[in-house]
């Protein structure tokens, strides 16, 4: 049995695709465009596939080449203001093209799914911590995007017989402890990926958008989840699956939250380094405080956290900063 990861050679999949091979795990395949991901974030020895997920000839040629029973989804677009800006855009790349993805799955036989999903699809909770069964309304194209794929995979399993878990992401951050990937797309949006590339000289600045929120300093409340912590938690939703296990949608944090202006302090000391900070108004789509309630993934799949640490978070984030400034002038 094999495993077909969309998006592997990008930040969170390529940290998905070292969980599969750390533990033991034959044959992983990636696919992946390189829109926003890196041939050499894929280890060697595992099956780089170059193309669209939409590509229906392409991913069942591959499925049936490599006797793929399950699929880990992450090819996407993420950015919540560019999603404002160019919602069509969203909906083709991260709706349109899931649809495509999967009816080519069910057709070629994959029995099992793991979706990457995101807390945007509860908006501005009305509880926080937010559990898993708040009503979901949306604020941004991005999070309604995401939330019509959930739709679409829980009707076409209950139709066609697959089953799937759906992770809804917090803020992911930090980079493998090994070193082995990170966050390296230069232009990326993440917070602790910007702040820390402000740190070492690499933007003039790092922009506040909101000061006037209703949290403890005014700046929006995130829940950080380390990316190894989080490609974990794929690892054991697949093992779940192939043991016979139902279908899930689950939350992926843990359960507390830091808020931008906390962040960059956290930075600013670890690195030693002092960086100008502009502070802004806020941005069309952004939800003042957004944290999980962590309890049903623990219970229904066994997750236990390795790095749930913000200093530890920021330092694999710098130290992947310097690695990458290594890399780019050899």
């Amino acid at each position: 049995m094999a495993v077909l990861v969309t998006g592997g050679a990008g930040y969170i999949g390529s940290h998905m695709v070292l969980a599969l091979l750390d533990a033991g795990h034959e044959e992983v395949i990636v696919l992946d465009d390189l829109s926003t991901g890196f041939d050499w974030a894929v280890p060697e020895g595992v099956k780089l596939v170059v193309g669209d997920v939409a590509d229906q000839a392409l991913v069942t040629q591959t499925i049936l080449q490599h006797r793929i029973d399950a699929l880990a989804h992450f090819a996407a677009k993420i950015v919540v203001p560019d999603s404002v800006a160019d919602p069509l855009g969203y909906y083709l790349s991260n709706t349109v093209k899931t649809r495509s993805l999967v009816e080519a799955s069910v057709r070629a036989g994959v029995r099992h799914v793991i979706f990457s999903s995101t807390a945007a699809v509860y908006g501005e909770p009305e509880v926080v911590p937010v559990p898993e069964d708040l009503p979901l309304k949306p604020i941004n194209p991005y999070g309604r995007s995401k939330l019509m794929s959930e739709w679409m995979i829980a009707d076409a399993a209950a139709a066609h017989g697959f089953s799937y878990v759906i992770l809804r992401y917090f803020n992911v951050a930090g980079a493998d402890s090994e070193g082995r990937s990170g966050q390296s797309t230069p232009n990326a949006t993440h917070l602790i990926k910007v702040a820390t590339q402000a740190a070492r000289g690499q933007r003039a600045r790092l922009d506040v958008f909101g000061t006037d929120y209703p949290t403890p300093d005014g700046s929006c409340l995130r829940d950080y989840i380390q990316v190894s912590d989080l490609a974990e938690a794929h690892r054991l939703a697949l093992d779940h699956l192939r043991s016979g296990g139902d279908s899930l949608t689950l939350n992926c944090g843990y359960g507390r939250g830091y808020s931008v202006l906390e962040v960059i302090e956290v930075v600013k000391r670890l690195s030693g380094r002092d960086f100008e900070v502009r502070l802004c108004p806020r941005r069309a789509g952004d939800p003042a405080r957004i944290v999980a309630e962590g309890a049903l993934i623990r219970e229904r799949l066994g997750w236990q956290p390795r790095h749930d640490d913000l200093d530890a978070i920021v330092a694999q984030a710098l130290a992947w900063e310097e690695r990458l400034e290594t890399r780019n002038r050899i």
